[in-house]
């Protein structure tokens, strides 16, 4: 496997961790300062109000969030790489009410900077997915 390979597969392992335990400041620090996300239905999210919606996903009684990545795909093209992927996120709200699960797949355009790989843009159309 390349080096830029591995790197971005790191870099997703990291924010599927860093998520998890609810560390705000790591997942913002794997992304570029002008970091775009795309959701289906939503206005375009930038790292600033990414930052504040994490921020209160992390509060104290603040729902878990657990998430698994299957990446498909990885082109590196110099300092931009794209990669897709098969996401499942799984929130679980700490008063007991069920847990919600989105899944689908994501688009992402990444960017080289100082020799560390960051998100820059994000395509993520993940979709409800039915309680069984």
């Amino acid at each position: 496997m390349h080096p830029d390979e591995s790197q971005i597969r790191d870099l997703v392992s990291t924010w599927l961790s860093a998520t998890k335990s609810g560390d705000t400041a790591k997942v913002l620090s794997l992304m570029t300062d002008d970091a775009i996300f795309l959701i289906p239905g939503q206005p375009v999210m930038r790292k600033p109000d990414f930052a504040a919606a994490a921020k209160a996903q992390s509060a104290q009684g603040a729902p878990r969030i657990d998430g698994t990545s299957e990446i498909q795909e990885i082109q590196v093209m110099g300092d931009w790489a794209f990669m897709w992927t098969r996401l499942k996120v799984v929130v679980t709200p700490q008063d007991g009410s069920p847990a919600a699960t989105r899944a689908g797949h994501t688009l992402t355009i990444l960017r080289k900077q100082q020799g560390q790989w960051l998100l820059a843009r994000d395509a993520n159309l993940l979709a409800p997915v039915p309680a069984r």
